[in-house]
């Protein structure tokens, strides 16, 4: 009996060891798979609350600022989430509108890989008062594919602008997000992933100017040259990898979208470009390259590109008004995108049709970034932002742009389909186990040498099976240079 035993325990040990190399060999092949294959997909922010949109105000869930969500949005689908804004009034009891804070909503739509989208499609975000009446502040609020009709994240914004100027949604109480999405004839009906996010910027101490800077320097300036440094772009506005002004390269495969944030303090001018390098292949693609410009509450500020023949190619953004609070008050979008410090986004699409001409890639991608001006005050906020420092540029901000970290919230969200990406089951695996693959054949070899053992002298007291850990970390997906 005490023979066959242990044989059956030895047999169990080898089982489990077998099952383990499985997982881990799996997930490493499923990496390799991965980094060869299709780009990763978007990563949504790692504490982001699922939630459902309602298909009407009255059920709408309420959004908190300073929370991302995470929803989904079907064909043609019109979903409603709640907002309550600001229960501010003055000595008569009335609300008072000048000192009520103003409220941004975005909406990140995410298709998946491959998807079949069209010029048209796209999303659309509105904010309601409580008799239905949409705030309008010169914000578009619409976002489509475009002339590239290559699957990507879209973002569309909306928001209530309370103070001076503001002749739409005024008063305090209850507020519909209602979030739109567009489709053409001949666009997948796939569902769609949504990342929501509201914030929120208190109103100032004292009103100042309501009327934008007319006077700025609006000369494109020279292009930045210089040694360029490798750093590897983010999946998402969360994991968006950080930049300070210089020439940065990475590299681009056809269909990925990569996402940089610079920090841009208040008086300061962001000028930016980028240049896909050659490549051989046969054959033109219009608007191969996209290139767009988010500010800190993802709102859309101008949008760049280029079409593609093999030979190297540039796009890059308009000029762009200094940083200021008055910004907001200027007729034209681009201008009013600037109204406030912090971190904004450069996000870089290549054509998912690139590789029908040019190959997969990954392509040479160069961006040049250049921060001008000296940082100036800070406008006198009555309160503090929601998120807190959203319109702010610290001295962590400055060493993130130094260092190239990721945004706060990483890039190890889900994938684009709301389940784990190959990278994510590796991860894992190895966690779960404690151990990398080399560890695992070590262990394996231990184990062999117990049964040898147990059948040598199977009477014999049972010893510890020792465990091989501790073994050298393994970086899954791509390597972040810094």
């Amino acid at each position: 009996m005490g023979r066959r035993r242990g044989w059956w325990r030895g047999r169990t040990v080898l089982a489990g060891a077998a099952a383990l190399f499985s997982v881990v060999a799996a997930a490493g092949q499923a990496t390799t798979a991965t980094a060869a294959g299709a780009p990763p997909p978007y990563r949504f922010a790692a504490d982001a609350e699922r939630i459902e949109g309602a298909t009407n105000t009255a059920d709408a869930v309420r959004l908190t600022p300073g929370t991302y969500y995470r929803s989904t949005i079907r064909d043609n689908g019109k979903l409603y989430y709640g907002l309550r804004l600001d229960e501010v009034s003055s000595a008569s009891g009335v609300s008072d509108a000048s000192s009520a804070s103003s409220a941004y909503v975005s909406a990140t739509a995410v298709p998946k890989p491959g998807t079949k989208v069209t010029y048209s499609d796209g999303i659309k975000v509105s904010l309601q008062d409580s008799d239905g009446h949409r705030c309008f502040s010169g914000d578009a609020g619409i976002a489509r594919f475009g002339p590239t009709e290559s699957p990507r994240p879209l973002t569309a914004w909306a928001s209530r602008r309370a103070g001076p100027g503001a002749y739409t949604c005024k008063s305090a109480g209850t507020y519909t997000v209602l979030v739109e999405r567009t489709s053409g004839p001949g666009s997948s009906l796939d569902d769609w992933e949504l990342e929501l996010q509201y914030v929120s910027e208190p109103a100032l101490e004292k009103v100042t100017s309501t009327a934008a800077p007319q006077v700025w320097d609006s000369a494109s300036p020279q292009a930045l040259d210089g040694l360029a440094r490798t750093r590897e772009g983010g999946t998402s506005f969360s994991g968006a990898r950080s930049l300070e002004e210089g020439v940065w390269k990475d590299g681009i495969r056809a269909g990925q979208t990569l996402f940089y944030r610079v920090p841009v303090d208040w008086g300061q001018q962001l000028d930016a470009t980028a240049e896909l390098g050659p490549a051989s292949g046969d054959g033109y693609l219009g608007n191969a390259l996209v290139m767009a410009l988010h500010n800190p509450v993802r709102a859309l500020v101008d949008d760049a590109d280029v079409g593609y023949d093999g030979s190297r190619k540039r796009t890059g953004l308009e000029p762009l008004p200094p940083v200021a609070y008055e910004n907001r008050f200027a007729v034209d979008d681009q201008a009013g995108g600037m109204r406030f410090a912090g971190w904004y986004y450069l996000v870089v699409h290549l054509a998912e049709e690139m590789s029908d001409k040019f190959g997969d890639g990954p392509f040479e991608l160069t961006l040049r970034v250049r921060v001008r001006g000296t940082a100036g005050e800070a406008p006198a906020y009555s309160g503090a932002a929601v998120p807190r420092d959203v319109f702010e540029v610290t001295a962590k901000d400055k060493d993130a742009a130094a260092s190239g970290s990721a945004a706060t919230g990483g890039d190890g969200g889900d994938g684009g389909d709301g389940g784990s990406s190959s990278e994510n089951i590796a991860m894992k695996a190895v966690a779960v186990g404690g151990i990398g693959t080399g560890s695992v054949l070590v262990l394996g070899l231990v184990m062999w040498t117990v049964v040898a053992r147990r059948r040598a002298g199977a009477d014999a007291p049972e010893a510890a099976v020792p465990v091989a850990g501790g073994g050298a970390s393994r970086t899954y997906g791509r390597s972040r240079a810094r």
